[in-house]
């Protein structure tokens, strides 16, 4: 018995919303564009996040100059405050942050490794003393669900458990088939066709747990699919490793999200895999302390050497930072504390990151990849200044 033209249409349609096309190798750099509701993703793509509805210090229009498509919220902490059901009655996060493209909502899985302190984890879910007044907060699958429904955003993720890279295998084994059942349960809660629910593969260092956990996903079919548990301690060479088989291992059709990884190395390397999307709060964190990110590596503008420097951050970037405020400017305002320097390094930061993911694109595209992360890294000086350099 065939469907009735308007449940294909339905389907059709649905399938449409989150289309993924990609050009590449399935275990190799590739590019492509996801499309959402709210617009395209052209991936690779960096993601700046915004924990708390937010890029911290940056207007929705400044994030949107650094060439940024799609941005992140956090579920635990908008559930703590100011409440899932506030924003939802203030027209839901694109309203809230003034972002017409595209949102990714985190399920709050990242602080069942971060803040250990506070939490017990049960099959149930996740019992948080949550770490603004201590009051307790329940999440599990169905309440993690329910909460990303009412925020709205585009992207939406499983409840899941990330344990760090100390974990033994036992440990590791738990926390996968805890989030396959959890997944399970999750895209059962799930009630909005106008967001799309990425799976997340588990399975720490150990490449049985992450083919288990890829398989186990893949039969739930998601639209997308997020690696997690990585960039938790275990460094560059382990990452990629344990990357490379992963990423491989997930549906060529559907999108491939590192999730918290934002060391240039790590990027590239994961792009050099197969992946597609990323996010970390290194751009903006590290941006309010005084650091810059360059192509030659960063620089911290705290140091004395900049004091009198009139050249921009960086030459060859086109950000607003770099087009009106000199080293030494930039210098003055974080010594001083003004909150105008942490804005602009933030703003320069990722429109570093955002021309980083233009420029593997166009050499994916070029059929140069290896070339240009070879010539980039080679450039490239990962601690950036020293002390000696003052």
């Amino acid at each position: 018995m065939t469907e009735p033209d308007s449940q294909q249409a339905d389907r059709s349609g649905r399938a449409a919303m989150f289309a993924f096309a990609s050009r590449g190798p399935g275990d190799g750099p590739r590019v492509g564009c996801f499309q959402t509701p709210h617009g395209p993703v052209d991936t690779p793509a960096f993601m700046p996040v915004g924990t708390q509805a937010t890029v911290k210090g940056l207007t929705a229009e400044q994030v949107a100059t650094t060439g940024a498509q799609v941005v992140l919220a956090n579920t635990y902490h908008l559930v703590v405050r100011p409440g899932a059901e506030v924003i939802e009655r203030l027209g839901g996060l694109h309203r809230v942050m003034g972002w017409d493209r595209a949102i990714l909502t985190d399920s709050g899985g990242f602080q069942v490794f971060s803040l250990t302190a506070i939490r017990q984890v049960s099959d149930e879910g996740v019992r948080f003393a949550n770490h603004v007044d201590g009051a307790e907060l329940m999440l599990t699958p169905a309440s993690a669900i329910e909460a990303q429904n009412r925020l709205g955003a585009d992207l939406i993720m499983c409840l899941d458990e990330c344990v760090g890279a100390q974990a033994d295998y036992e440990t590791s084994r738990s926390a996968v088939e805890r989030t396959t059942r959890w997944a399970r349960a999750c895209k059962a809660a799930h009630r909005r066709e106008d967001q799309a629910l990425f799976g997340i593969v588990q399975g720490q260092l150990f490449a049985d747990l992450r083919r288990q956990s890829v398989e186990e996903l893949g039969e739930l079919d998601f639209p997308g699919y997020a690696i997690g548990g990585l960039s938790v301690g275990e460094g560059h060479e382990r990452m990629m490793e344990t990357l490379g088989p992963t990423a491989a291992a997930l549906p060529a059709g559907r999108p491939r999200y590192l999730m918290g990884v934002g060391e240039p190395a790590d990027l590239l390397g994961a792009i050099g895999r197969g992946v597609d999307m990323f996010d970390c709060v290194l751009p903006t964190r590290n941006g309010r302390n005084g650091f810059a990110f360059t192509a030659d590596g960063p620089l911290k503008l705290r140091n004395e050497r900049h004091r009198l420097d009139d050249r921009p951050v960086e030459d060859e970037c086109d950000c607003y930072c770099c087009r009106r405020m000199s080293r030494g400017v930039l210098r003055h305002l974080v010594m001083s504390g003004e909150m105008l320097g942490a804005s602009m390094l933030s703003l320069h930061n990722l429109r570093f990151f955002g021309r980083l993911m233009e420029q593997a694109r166009t050499a994916i595209g070029a059929g140069r990849f290896e070339a240009f992360a070879a010539d980039w890294l080679a450039r490239y000086r990962p601690g950036g200044e020293t002390d000696k350099d003052s």
